[in-house]
């Protein structure tokens, strides 16, 4: 009988913030894989568990993944851990979740610490609709070519970004979605030093101008306003009335199914129709 796969969130700063369900996990898993053993081994001293850790990170993951696969098969449950945060989100885990379901075997996800949940929920920012787009690329092109696609999208973006990057990651967002754009940066979160910056992409930028960023950051970004749909005019009308009889609708039933999709009364769309 097979094994089971957890994922185990970790704290994202605040130790204090580890479950009990979590903790219990960790103590009753047969092994654990840590996307940096060294920070993991922290934890555990930190909450009295021996374990054994088994490296699994973005550069040996083929590999371990494939290892790791194999003892669950063979009745092992493994604990999967990040470095901070909920696992195989902007994380390689993400690939042994995928192994484990093509294998047949039981993935648990344990609820848990989530930088990204967590810095939207305070940052001021529309909470109805949202994207995740992770670490953007360290590569200028890459960069600039992800932002121009969302230059349009309506739903507030979270993003991750480490302090070294920032600037550059601030100016390229302001290139794509205008200076005025609004923007919460959420830094160390949990932690004494916690930090939320409300303002705009060009106030952020002037602000790190003169001091350097320091900290991990969660990006809120307000997503563009909806451009306003413009009332269809009588040329519309009559067009699509046209478009609807060479499909082979009658003049009637092309006038009326025009009225309906174009929200215009029959009489407008009639009047239009007169004029093909």
């Amino acid at each position: 009988m097979s094994g089971m796969l957890y994922l185990v969130p970790t704290p994202i700063g605040n130790l204090s913030d580890i479950s009990i369900r979590c903790r219990e996990t960790l103590e009753n898993a047969d092994f654990i894989a840590a996307e940096d053993t060294r920070v993991t081994l922290k934890l555990l001293n930190h909450l009295g568990i021996k374990k054994s850790l088994v490296s699994y990170f973005e550069h040996n993951k083929a590999q371990k993944g494939e290892q790791i696969v194999a003892r669950i098969l063979a009745g092992e449950t493994c604990a999967l851990v990040s470095d901070a945060g909920s696992p195989a989100i902007s994380d390689p885990g993400e690939d042994l979740v995928k192994q484990c379901a093509e294998a047949g075997i039981t993935v648990c996800a344990i609820p848990g610490p989530c930088a990204a949940i967590t810095a939207l929920s305070i940052s001021g920012q529309a909470t109805g609709r949202f994207c995740f787009e992770g670490f953007l690329s360290t590569a200028k092109k890459s960069r600039r070519e992800h932002l121009q696609a969302l230059e349009n999208e309506t739903r507030t973006m979270i993003f991750y970004e480490a302090p070294h990057k920032l600037v550059n990651t601030l100016e390229d967002m302001a290139t794509a979605f205008g200076p005025d754009r609004p923007i919460s940066l959420c830094r160390e979160l949990t932690k004494l030093h916690e930090e939320v910056i409300r303002t705009t992409l060009d106030g952020a930028i002037k602000l790190y101008a003169t001091q350097p960023p320091k900290g991990e950051f969660v990006l809120i970004v307000a997503g563009a306003t909806p451009a306003e749909k413009q009332a269809p005019t009588a040329s519309d009308a009559a067009a699509r009335v046209a478009q609807l009889m060479e499909e082979g609708l009658s003049r009637k039933d092309a006038i009326k199914q025009t009225a309906t999709e174009l929200q215009l009364p029959k009489n407008v769309v009639y009047d239009a129709a007169l004029e093909i």
